[in-house]
């Protein structure tokens, strides 16, 4: 069975039609009751009255929804344009009112997406230039290395020194490219967090075990105070990456016969890992810039590194919940303090 579906004007004709129609059979009806010329006429001017009445509603009723319908149109194409804002309407009774309660949240929604939008347009500007800058250096080096391979003639003792010089570059792009994978990951939610409460004991020795090597061969001693049943809720494989990140750093920037301490204790409302290092210190400065991606200070740029293992850390550990700070002095080394959510 087909539907008639009805435009506002036809169903205006259909209302007229049948009043109208409606009429004449209640005066016809009259005049055989009464059998009175008359009353036709009182009829007549009854419809007339009570026809231009509707019509005047008509009218009325079809120019408010037309005005409207243009308004609607109007702030709506204004509205994707990002231009002007619904009017907030006083009246809670209206007929409009929810019209406009809903467009104010559609033009939020815009507004957020339209935000979000431009902000993950930037973050990636921003990273397609930070990676362009990272691998500018190692690029021009290798090219260097193999242009004099092919033109010049040495001997297999200078050959081999710059086939280990190249291998070195190439370690540091694999490592930025690396680097880059987790972190555009991270930020863009691909890698889903599956944190649970389990030993925080576990995942620092995995941490550990990744810089105990480095530590040894710079004669640093490390130290662990740990209890093996403290429990926290927290992503193993990823908050592993995030100590090793700090520890690392902690291996780098320690001199040879240093050390570096690691404490772990239960507060009420977070488990705290201290990391301690008695290396050269972050001047108070820096404190708030060692955390962004690919930030290096000026002293540090002959240690190895391209400034984006803090970076993740704090990405890492904020994810969960968490949050990192850092106390140091210059000369006395520092400590950076990773706060981890009970839930």
């Amino acid at each position: 069975m087909t539907k008639v579906k009805l435009s506002i004007n036809s169903f205006f004709h259909l209302i007229c039609s049948l009043m109208a129609l409606l009429s004449a059979v209640m005066i016809c009806v009259l005049y055989f009751i009464t059998d009175d010329f008359n009353v036709i006429w009182v009829g007549l001017l009854f419809s007339v009255i009570v026809f231009s009445c509707l019509f005047s509603i008509i009218l009325f009723v079809r120019r408010k929804l037309v005005m409207f319908s243009d308004v609607l149109c109007g702030q709506l194409d204004s509205m994707m344009a990002g231009e002007i804002e619904p009017p907030q309407l006083e009246n809670e009774e209206s007929i409009f009112y929810k019209i406009n309660h809903r467009l104010t949240r559609l033009y939020e929604v815009m507004r957020e997406s339209r935000l979000s939008i431009a902000k993950e347009r930037a973050a990636l500007q921003e990273l397609i230039s930070d990676i362009s800058h990272q691998v500018k250096t190692p690029i021009a080096n290798l090219k260097i290395v193999n242009a004099t391979l092919l033109e010049q003639t040495m001997s297999k003792e200078k050959q081999k020194d710059f086939l280990t010089a190249s291998a070195g570059q190439l370690d540091k792009l694999d490592f930025l490219m690396q680097a880059m994978i987790k972190t555009s990951r991270l930020e863009t939610g691909v890698i889903t967090l599956e944190q649970k409460m389990q030993p925080i004991y576990e995942t620092l020795a995995s941490a550990l075990g990744g810089i105990l090597l480095n530590a040894e061969q710079k004669n640093i001693s490390v130290k662990v105070a740990c209890n093996e049943d403290l429990l926290v809720f927290h992503d193993r494989k990823w908050t592993s990456e995030a100590l090793f990140n700090i520890l690392d750093n902690a291996v780098k920037y320690t001199t040879s016969g240093g050390s570096i301490r690691v404490s772990v204790e239960a507060w009420e409302m977070h488990l705290k890992i201290d990391i301690s290092n008695t290396g050269k210190g972050i001047p108070e400065k820096y404190h708030s810039q060692i955390f962004k991606r690919f930030y290096r200070e000026e002293e540090v740029h002959d240690t190895p590194g391209i400034g984006i293992g803090l970076y993740l850390a704090r990405e890492i550990i904020t994810m969960q919940g968490g949050y990192i700070k850092v106390v140091s002095e210059v000369g006395k080394g520092a400590t950076f303090s990773v706060f981890l959510s009970h839930k």
